[in-house]
């Protein structure tokens, strides 16, 4: 016979647990709980970080797909892989981000680990920088992706911001960008979004690139670079990567968090990668080292599907050329998105000036509505959104955008 488990006491449970207070809600998640308890027909969400197809549905790439049943046809096992991850994906990632022809991939410069996403990523870097690196300083964009904040913070570091975004232009504001650089502690760290800035999608030029590198240079500052829409932003891999091979040919070493989620739409798979750039190989393969101390007693080793499905589209000659296409793909939809609603608005007859949709990049947008506006977005048009009016434009599609054109009309005019 089984033995019914005696009751805990309320005054025992209490005694543990009763002093911990209930967590605020994330703003995104709340989004999305409330979009999806709406009944209007016509109802969008614009709130979150993942691709949808013209038909609004997730999208599985076509290169991922045929990568998938590659692998289920080889019978493989379910080992654990190092702790580092695997080595085949590490230096694919590599590549990819860096070049076929690095230099720093030739002479042994870069140490890497297999993460769980960019976000991973960026913790384990947050994590070595506040073991191994004598300031423990790191400055944000004003704004950056939410998430970088606790990342930071709860990785031992201190955070501090510098001039980005510019509110009347909706654009970058570079000029106060390079004066904050000019103003920031020697030796500290600066976080730099490689392409399509999240949360504002305002990225600077190449020629903008070029002097902010010399700038950081000037104020022998470390760069902590984080590219999570590689090829996802412009429809390129090699334009997208423009800062990350430009800053290693100006000198510099500095941190890099790649993700795989939105340019593989792998998000569930949550694989990335971290790499390090050091002076030689000597101490890369120190740094290597401590990654994986650091990383041990996280999570032991990273997930090993992850790395076989985007090792096969990235080494996988055919793969990697559909792979290509599917990326290209994706930013072009995004992009016509961006023009079709632009063009609504027009129609709608708003005297608005929309060139910022256009001019931004990636899968979101700071439309510059303000909290009353996104408010009214949500309330008479069921249209879902954060307060800051950035929008996901991976969630607007052909069957949408004019209903999104004239909402906005009607909330903005």
């Amino acid at each position: 016979m089984f033995r019914a488990l005696p009751a805990l006491s309320s005054s025992f449970t209490r005694s543990f647990w009763s002093h911990v207070p209930m967590g605020p809600p994330d703003p995104i998640i709340g989004v999305t709980e409330a979009f999806n308890r709406d009944t209007n027909p016509n109802k969008m969400n614009v709130g979150v970080g993942a691709y949808r197809d013209d038909s609004g549905k997730p999208y599985v790439l076509p290169s991922v797909r045929a990568a998938e049943e590659k692998l289920l046809s080889q019978n493989l096992n379910h080992e654990y892989l190092p702790t580092h991850g695997c080595p085949r994906f590490r230096q694919a990632a590599k590549i990819l981000a860096f070049g076929e022809d690095s230099v720093a991939i030739k002479d042994n410069l870069i140490a890497s680990a297999q993460s769980i996403s960019g976000t991973g990523g960026l913790r384990i870097g947050g994590m070595f920088l506040n073991k191994f690196h004598s300031s423990k300083l790191l400055y944000l964009p004003s704004p950056s992706w939410g998430n970088h904040t606790p990342i930071f913070r709860d990785s031992g570091l201190e955070i501090k911001s510098f001039s980005y975004y510019k509110k009347d232009t909706k654009s970058l504001d570079f000029e106060n960008m390079i004066k904050d650089i000019g103003q920031m502690e020697e030796g500290a760290t600066i976080l730099l979004h490689a392409c399509a800035h999240n949360p504002t999608g305002v990225d600077p030029t190449a020629e903008q690139w070029d002097e902010i590198s010399q700038a950081i240079k000037k104020r022998n500052l470390l760069v902590f670079i984080d590219m999570a829409y590689q090829g996802f932003a412009s429809g390129s891999v090699e334009k997208d990567a423009y800062a990350v091979r430009k800053f290693i040919d100006d000198g510099h070493r500095f941190l890099l968090s790649q993700s795989f989620a939105k340019n593989m739409g792998v998000y569930g798979q949550r694989c990335g990668a971290i790499s390090v750039v050091a002076e030689n190989a000597e101490a890369a393969a120190a740094i290597e080292s401590q990654l994986k101390i650091i990383i041990r007693p996280l999570y032991s080793s990273p997930a090993l599907n992850a790395a076989r499905l985007v090792t096969a589209v990235l080494e996988d000659e055919e793969l990697h050329k559909q792979w290509l296409i599917d990326v290209k793909g994706m930013a072009d939809r995004i992009i016509s998105m961006r023009e079709a609603l632009k063009a609504g608005l027009a129609r709608e007859g708003s005297v608005h000036n929309w060139d910022h949709l256009t001019n931004q990049i990636g899968m979101f947008c700071f439309t510059g509505m303000n909290p009353e506006q996104v408010e009214r977005l949500i309330s008479e048009f069921s249209i879902y959104l954060t307060k800051d009016g950035r929008i996901s434009v991976a969630g607007v599609s052909s069957k949408n955008v004019d209903y999104l054109a004239h909402a906005m009309h009607q909330v903005t005019k």
